[in-house]
């Protein structure tokens, strides 16, 4: 991954909600569709994996859904009109024919904030910061506005989670080159 001086970030993942406008049968779909794993007894949803779009699509009874997988809104939309077309003939109730509203819920993206980080330093002078060096490698500093973390790694890579959209992204990473810009090791 080859990041710039400035704050750029590379999207690995997005997880966006919507409604079908339809009621379901998750266990007929399941013996119906191949790639639909239904398990109540492990999850209340039924499991649809996509592999051309690299999705996964989690659907309720209710016509509910979580769209988890993609890196784009794009892809995030054609899988859903997709899993919309397919699913319709299958729905037990059609509640609605408006196209879906999809809401994106959470971004994750990863970026590099050129400079090396005393994690420890961090931890012990920032407030919203956890660091367990026995558990996990890296620390975690939390955001109120926009709500959003960083897992933080000495290197100076840093995964951003719990933004919105790429502008939230962007806020998070400058205020975090600034915040953490005086705990940065000297090369």
């Amino acid at each position: 991954m080859k990041l710039a001086k400035e704050e750029k970030f590379k999207i690995t993942n997005m997880v966006a909600s919507s409604s079908l406008g339809l009621e379901l049968d998750l266990f007929s779909l399941a013996t119906k569709i191949k790639e639909i794993e239904y398990e109540p007894e492990q999850f209340p949803g039924a499991i649809w994996k996509f592999k051309e779009q690299k999705a996964t699509l989690l659907l309720f009874k209710n016509g509910k859904i979580v769209c988890v997988g993609c890196k784009e809104r794009s892809v995030i939309e054609k899988t859903v009109s997709k899993a919309l077309k397919i699913l319709t003939p299958y729905a037990t109730k059609i509640i609605t024919k408006k196209k879906p509203v999809i809401d994106i819920t959470n971004i994750v993206a990863a970026a590099a904030l050129g400079m090396t980080l005393d994690l420890y330093r961090i931890a012990y002078k920032i407030k919203d910061v956890e660091y367990e060096p026995e558990q996990f490698p890296g620390a975690i500093l939390k955001f109120k506005e926009p709500k959003a973390s960083l897992l933080l790694f000495k290197n100076g890579k840093v995964i951003c989670a719990g933004a919105k959209n790429e502008k939230e992204i962007k806020i998070v990473l400058d205020k975090a080159k600034k915040l953490l810009k005086p705990y940065a090791e000297k090369e």
